[in-house]
């Protein structure tokens, strides 16, 4: 499992925080750790998913998700 920070653009309310969560919770390989009102901390599998997916996933429900930091 690799670490990776979002800094998310866009987000304002625990209704943001929610959809945030379930676009992360349904990708495969990807343990969600903590979402907060512009930020979200998960661990992902490099084998199962990307963090370019990661990144889409987040986009696609309708906010600005940029990598804060990434660990091994």
């Amino acid at each position: 499992m690799k670490n990776l920070s979002l800094q998310i653009g866009g987000m304002s309310c625990g209704h943001c925080v929610a959809r945030v969560q379930k676009a992360l919770a349904g990708l495969e390989g990807v343990e969600v750790r903590s979402v907060g009102v512009g930020s979200a901390k998960l661990g992902y599998d490099p084998e199962r998913v990307t963090p370019e997916v990661i990144l889409e996933a987040v986009d696609g429900v309708g906010f600005e998700p940029r990598v804060a930091e990434a660990q091994s």
